[in-house]
């Protein structure tokens, strides 16, 4: 039987006041992990907590993206709600950034009970740049965060300072990793870089999107 992926991705679109009138889901962030794990012939699933639309960044789309993204952007208008997901049949669990996650998916205790179970059970959980908002919740059976003690990384303070957001989002993704007990770990702005620990596999930019997915292959195989 094939492999089962489980991706979750925002329905925050932003809202005025917010600092971010126009967000959502990186597209690209979205597009390479989900064209990548079809190709190798997965079952992928793309769910969302309210289920529908799970808006794609503006600021991701180009007349330069390949075509083949245009078919991820009608997906993701049509998003599986996430507790209609059998989320225990899956075999690994990826959830795409933006700025989008660090309105909804840092706070969804759904999502924290999935992230839960992937945990306990040693499947896979990946994550990529603001992607990683999507795990803070989650906790081990002593009570301690999943990440504490973990390599991880994820968007980093320093880019999120160029890109001069850090001023706006609603707290640093970084620094919280920091303060749940992560082995933070980051490479220059705007590099590929990943982190694999115990199943865990971390992307820290949008660049890294298509290595994180390849190394989420490589586990699941």
């Amino acid at each position: 039987m094939s492999k089962k992926v489980l991706i979750v991705t925002t329905n925050y679109r932003g809202e005025e006041g917010s600092g971010f009138e126009e967000t959502g889901v990186y597209l690209e962030e979205f597009a390479v992990p989900y064209l990548v794990f079809k190709d190798t012939g997965y079952d992928v699933t793309v769910a969302s907590p309210k289920g529908g639309l799970s808006p794609v960044d503006e600021k991701s789309m180009s007349c330069s993206n390949p075509m083949e993204w245009d078919e991820c952007i009608k997906i993701l208008r049509e998003t599986t709600r996430l507790s209609e997901v059998d989320y225990k049949a899956y075999d690994a669990l990826y959830i795409p950034g933006g700025h989008g996650p660090m309105f909804d998916l840092a706070q969804d205790l759904l999502l924290k009970e999935v992230v839960e179970y992937f945990y306990e059970h040693g499947k896979v959980i990946s994550a990529v740049c603001h992607g990683p908002a999507g795990l803070i919740l989650a906790k081990d059976k002593k009570g301690d965060s999943i990440l504490k003690g973990k390599k991880v990384t994820s968007f980093t303070n320093k880019e999120e300072h160029i890109g001069k957001t850090d001023e706006i989002v609603p707290f640093l993704l970084e620094t919280k990793l920091r303060e749940l007990g992560a082995r933070f770990e980051d490479s220059e702005p705007w590099s590929e870089h990943v982190c694999v620990d115990s199943k865990i596999l971390t992307g820290q930019n949008l660049q890294s999107a298509l290595l994180l997915a390849e190394k989420v292959i490589a586990e699941l195989d």
